[in-house]
Order: C-alpha cells, then sequence, then structure tokens
C-alpha cells in the first residue's frame, strides 16, 4: 500500500505530500471522469493481456466495445455481449448459441465495460504513481487501492493520458498476483448510433440455441 510506503518518510513530510499527491490525483480523476460524461457515446479498441509468471500462465487477445450510458456491445474471443439496460445479451457463435439474463452481478470485484472509465469513483484510495513516456505520449499513473481489506484485487495502476485526460490502460495486480492489463488502443467519441444499435432481434438467431434465464426465479 502506498500510505504505509509513505509512513517511512518523515512526519512533516507524509502529511504535506501525502495531502498533496492525493488532491492532485483527486484532481486527475475528477478531469478524466468529466470528460468521459460528458460524451454520448465511446467505441473503444483494446489489448487485453492476462499473466501470471509463476503459473506461467499468458493470455493475449483483443476485442471492442460501444458504450452509451450504461449500455454497451462488447466483441471479444469471438463472443458478443449486449447491455440493453434491462438485459444481458451473450452471443456465441461457436456454440450457436444466445444466453439472456438479467444483469445482476454479484461480483463486487468485476469491472463490467460500463464501468470501465468510472470503477475508481468508489471503494478505492489513490495515490499520484510514476510518469511514463510511452509512443510520445506522457502517461500518469495513478495507483488505487482498493478500500475492503478481502479484496481479492490487490492493486490497480490506471495509467491517464496528461493531454487527452483519456484512460490509456489499466493493469490489474490481483491478490494471487496475476496481472491483467487492458490496454486502449483506439478511441472514439460521440459517434452517431442508431436508435437501434443496442437491440438485440431474436430473429436474427432462428437458428440458435435461445437460454433465457430469468435470475429471480432461482430459488436455493
Amino acid at each position: 500500500m502506498r500510505n504505509y510506503i509513505l509512513l517511512l518518510w518523515t512526519l512533516i513530510s507524509f502529511i504535506g505530500q501525502a495531502q498533496s499527491r492525493s488532491s492532485e490525483a483527486q484532481l486527475l480523476l475528477d478531469q478524466v471522469s468529466a470528460k468521459v460524461k460528458g460524451y454520448n457515446s465511446m467505441t473503444l479498441e483494446f489489448k487485453y493481456v492476462l499473466e501470471n509468471t509463476e503459473e506461467k500462465i499468458r493470455q493475449e487477445t483483443r476485442g471492442d466495445v460501444t458504450l452509451q450510458g450504461d449500455k454497451y456491445i462488447l466483441n471479444i474471443l469471438g463472443i458478443t455481449r449486449i447491455y440493453d439496460g434491462k438485459s444481458l445479451i451473450t452471443i456465441s457463435p461457436e456454440d450457436e448459441e444466445v444466453t439472456i439474463s438479467s444483469n445482476n452481478t454479484t461480483d463486487e470485484n468485476t469491472i463490467t465495460p460500463s464501468e470501465l472509465l468510472s470503477f475508481y469513483e468508489d471503494g478505492y484510495s489513490y495515490d499520484m504513481d510514476i510518469i511514463q513516456k510511452i509512443k510520445g505520449r506522457e502517461i500518469q499513473y495513478i495507483k488505487l487501492n482498493p478500500i475492503d481489506s478481502d479484496s481479492e484485487i490487490k492493486y490497480v495502476l490506471l495509467g491517464i493520458d496528461s493531454y487527452t485526460k483519456h484512460v490509456y490502460n489499466l493493469i490489474e495486480i490481483g491478490s494471487n498476483d496475476t496481472k491483467t492489463t487492458l490496454t486502449i488502443n483506439s478511441f472514439k467519441t460521440n459517434q452517431p448510433l442508431s436508435n437501434t444499435f443496442f437491440y438485440f432481434d431474436e430473429k436474427k438467431y432462428s437458428d440458435y440455441y435461445i437460454n433465457k434465464l430469468d435470475l429471480s426465479l432461482i430459488h436455493i
């Protein structure tokens, strides 16, 4: 935890510097949040890498997501996920199956696409971290530590383009030291979307098995 590292400094330095850096991080995050909330829609292309050195695991894939408010269409690993504001539709061409369910996310550690650019607003303490020059861009990192001591997330590094105030990447370190990196390669805003863009037309999948789930009907 960065706050514990800061305790190694002198008491006066710790008080002044910790408050300054936290305030600076808060200001930058507020700027990012205001920028994101000002867009009507966003379309992102990204690279997703999962690594665990000890387990000798490295997985890399690419995907894209279009967001408008809470609604989104996510394409990754050959699967399309559509959230229309009420239902989550998962389309798997390989299995020729469509699953429709309510979007009741019970895992508090899960960051959904609609939360990707604003997840840090609740549940984290944060401080400024390093600055890196990446492909001619100045990326300021903010280190976020979960407030919940039982979180499966050890910490998160959020990379922000100092000029555009857009999120460049997110590096999540899990409690088992698994490193997940999501890098945004393309960031388009306010693209024209039709009124039916997030609409799922079941007729187009007449050859698929349609699995409709209602989580509220599941009783233990």
